[in-house]
């Protein structure tokens, strides 16, 4: 009796150890999975972006940080053109983790804003193939337009980080920056964005 108690216990430890190293390991090489991981640390209250109500000492975006992109419909936009209205601005690619985890909020951001006039959103897909971004928003029911790159894109908007979230006043100046996850979708982030308008 004491030995198949005994047995049972080994057991146990030895299919805990397996789930706890597969899940380490899941984890490790699934990028969904480390997305998923990071969904839920950002619906605790990690993660939350805040647009500061003292401007950023470097706020002036200078003439030549300005760049262009591709819209969906393949026509060339200078974010020059875009002066009088925000410009919220995010960096992705499909591969990367923490870009998948902050998808749901940033939809729901942009869903919240669509139809205002004098906010303009660029989801700027840094994927080579502008078709996997395509399906991958397909797929989880995305309504975010994507745009891609048209040409340089000065490091004071985007150094290389993924994700990388600007926000552009009406003036054009830089008002928040976050390189890494954050949660958009908040009402105090919904809230400074609508001061912003």
């Amino acid at each position: 009796m004491n030995d198949n108690q005994t047995g049972k216990k080994k057991w146990f430890y030895r299919a805990g150890n397996l789930l706890f190293y597969g899940a380490i390991l899941l984890l490790l090489f699934n990028p969904a999975a480390k997305g998923w991981l990071l969904q839920q640390l950002m619906a605790v209250g990690l993660f939350k972006a805040e647009i500061k109500k003292e401007a950023p000492a470097n706020t002036q975006t200078p003439a030549a940080a300005s760049f262009s992109f591709r819209d969906e419909e393949g026509a060339v936009v200078s974010t020059a053109d875009l002066k009088g209205k925000v410009v919220f601005i995010n960096f992705w690619a499909t591969w990367c983790p923490p870009c998948i985890a902050e998808m749901p909020s940033l939809n729901d951001l942009y869903n919240q804003f669509r139809d205002e006039e004098n906010i303009v959103f660029l989801f700027i897909n840094e994927d080579e193939d502008r078709g996997k971004a395509v399906d991958f928003l397909s797929k989880k029911g995305y309504t975010m337009p994507i745009v891609t790159r048209a040409g340089n894109i000065p490091s004071e908007i985007y150094s290389g980080t993924l994700p990388t979230t600007v926000v552009l006043n009406k003036e054009g100046s830089i008002v928040f920056k976050e390189e890494g996850l954050a949660k958009y979708n908040s009402t105090s982030f919904i809230n400074q964005l609508k001061a912003l308008l």
